[in-house]
C-alpha cells in the first residue's frame, strides 16, 4: 500500500472493533484516482485501509485482490457496504456518501459492521522529529 503521509485509525463505535489501525487518506485528485491500483495484496494486510474523502464511488480498475468498501455519510455513519467487491468492477454511486472506506477483504464480516454504525476516524500528530 503506498505510504504517504501520517497514518490513522478507523474505529466502529457501534461494535467497539478497530476497522484499521493503519489508515491512509487519499484527498488529492490523484490519490483518490488511484487509490489502491496496482497495490500487491501482500502490501494491503488486515489492519490497514484508505479513506478516500471527499468520495461518492469507487472502482476496482487495475486491482488484483477484492476489498471491502464502507460508504460513509459527513457524520461517518455507513450508509452503504460492498462486501468482498472484486476486482475491475465500479462499485455503487451514493449521493449521499461523503468518503469511503476501503478494506481489505473480510473486516465487514470479522468486525460486523452494518448499516448506521458509527465510525470515527482519526490521525496521530507527527512526532516533532517527524514534522521537520
Amino acid at each position: 500500500m503506498p505510504r504517504h503521509g501520517p497514518t490513522g485509525y478507523a474505529f466502529n463505535r457501534t461494535r467497539t472493533a478497530y476497522l484499521a489501525t493503519e489508515l491512509l487518506v487519499a484527498s488529492t485528485h490523484w490519490s483518490r484516482f488511484r487509490g489502491l491500483m496496482a497495490t500487491d495484496s501482500a502490501r494491503f494486510r488486515p489492519g490497514q485501509g484508505l479513506w478516500i474523502v471527499p468520495c461518492h464511488g469507487v472502482h476496482t480498475f487495475a486491482m488484483r485482490f477484492p476489498i471491502d468498501v464502507l460508504y460513509l455519510d459527513q457524520e461517518k455513519i455507513v450508509i452503504h457496504m460492498e462486501d468482498g467487491l472484486k476486482p475491475w468492477r465500479v462499485a455503487a454511486i451514493r449521493a449521499r456518501a461523503s468518503s469511503v472506506l476501503e478494506l481489505p477483504s473480510g473486516t465487514i464480516h470479522q468486525t460486523q459492521t452494518a448499516l448506521g454504525d458509527q465510525v470515527d476516524i482519526f490521525f496521530q500528530k507527527p512526532k516533532p522529529s517527524e514534522a521537520a
